[in-house]
Formats: C-alpha cells, structure tokens, sequence
C-alpha cells in the first residue's frame, strides 16, 4: 500500500525539532510520497534541503501564497519565475485567493493568481490552490482562464456539494484533508457524490489535522486517518482508496 500527502509544509518551523521523526513516522505508516506547496522566497532554500535529504520522497511545487501577496508582490512573483528558469517543479502552488486575514489586497490576490495560472499553462504544470473565504472569486479567476491547460487541485476543499461540482469543471481534483473527519465539517455529507477518481488526500501539515488530534500539530502519518475515514465514506477498504487517491496524484504532478 502506497499512501500520498498532496499537501504537506515539511519545512515548516513547527518541524524544525523533528523532523526526521517525523518523517520517519509516515514512511512507517505507508506514506511514501510528499508534495510540498511554497509559500514565498523566504522557504524557497528549506525546501531544496529537505528534497535534498530525500530525494526519492520529496516533490516540490513552486508559487506565491496568497497571504504572502503584499505590496512586494510583483518581486515575488519575478523569484518563482526565476526558480522555473533554475529547474523543473511538479506544479504552481499553493496559489489563489484567501479573504480570511486580510480583504484590502484582494485586486493584488487576484494578479498574481491569475499570472501564476498563466505560468502554470505555459508549464504544462498542474496548479494548486489555496481558497480561504474566496469561492466566488475564485471561480472568477478561473472561469477566465478555462481552457485545455487548466487543471490541478483544490486545496482544503471545505466547500459544498455545488462548489465541488463547480471546482470539477474546471478540471480540478478535490484535496481532502483532516476537515473530513470534523464532527461539523460537512463534506462527509456529500463526499460520495464524488467519484473516487476525483479526490486526493492531503494533510495541510502542521495545520489542520483530523481528529482525534485536531487543533493539535498536523503531520504527515495522519493521512492514513483521513484515508481511513474517506473509505468509510465511501464503503471501500483503506487499500482501495490507498490505489486509487495515488493514481489520481500521479496522473495530476505526472509521478
């Protein structure tokens, strides 16, 4: 059995005094296979170590936050351009628009999306997005940039059954994470109107890790326990949900 975080921020500090353990701890739980978003140039270096320590397990996004997009936006998003002419990447993320902390630079959030977007078409990339308070605008950006290169995944979604058919049609996988084991999360309600084939699963670590360790750091191992919740779910055996959420991961980063 191979199990596959999409989404996992292994540089994080919050790791910083276990890492390895961390680590290790998946590996031992199946989870052999990390995809790691950026934040913004202040990560770009832990990133290339941590891949660089595992070579093998570790598959790196490069992109600009949205809550990293201050007046500086621009310069940062002339560094992801130029970690591109540096080397390959497995997609553009985590990008989009988050509305939660901060509505003023809600015109400067939607620049570098949509740029980040065209990147990514350029690329032949998948993105990943990140939509916190932000579904409509969202979908705006998106719907202005559907076309056959547009595809990737959903970050967190936590949204409802209309919003996950809407983020399907624009060639988008669902990133399920430990919202789907929160007692009032609400996508287990709807969760099975989505053919399997459409999902991949996530941790969002060292954030939002499911039950029973919410509100507690997030890690990497959890997966299995939202893997085992989304085969509730669905009625299948971990296994299955196992084969068929990593082939999804790889027929969207193309490994």
């Amino acid at each position: 059995m191979i199990l596959t975080d999409t989404h996992t921020h292994l540089y994080s500090e919050k790791f910083d005094e276990d890492r390895k353990a961390v680590i290790n701890r998946a590996l031992q739980e199946h989870v052999t296979r990390f995809f790691i978003p950026a934040i913004d140039s202040s990560y770009t270096q832990s990133m290339y170590d941590l891949e660089r320590e595992y070579p093998e397990n570790i598959f790196l996004m490069m992109g600009l936050h949205p809550t990293s997009v201050k007046e500086n936006y621009e310069e940062e998003l002339q560094k992801v351009e130029g970690e591109f002419q540096k080397r390959d990447f497995y997609a553009v993320g985590e990008i989009g628009i988050d509305l939660f902390w901060d509505k003023s630079l809600l015109k400067q959030q939607q620049i570098a999306f949509k740029q980040q977007i065209q990147l990514a078409k350029r690329k032949r990339l998948p993105i990943v997005i990140h939509c916190r308070d932000a579904f409509d605008e969202v979908f705006e950006v998106l719907e202005s940039e559907k076309d056959e290169n547009l595809f990737g995944i959903f970050h967190c979604f936590t949204g409802n059954y209309e919003q996950a058919k809407k983020a399907l049609s624009y060639n988008m996988k669902l990133g399920i994470g430990g919202v789907v084991t929160f007692k009032n999360g609400g996508i287990d309600k709807f969760l099975k109107e989505i053919p399997l084939e459409h999902i991949v699963l996530e941790t969002d670590a060292p954030y939002l890790a499911p039950s029973p360790y919410r509100g507690k750091r997030n890690e990497s191992a959890y997966i299995k326990l939202i893997a085992q919740k989304v085969a509730q779910i669905y009625g299948v055996d971990l296994e299955e949900v196992a084969s068929i959420t990593t082939q999804n991961s790889k027929n969207i980063f193309g490994v």
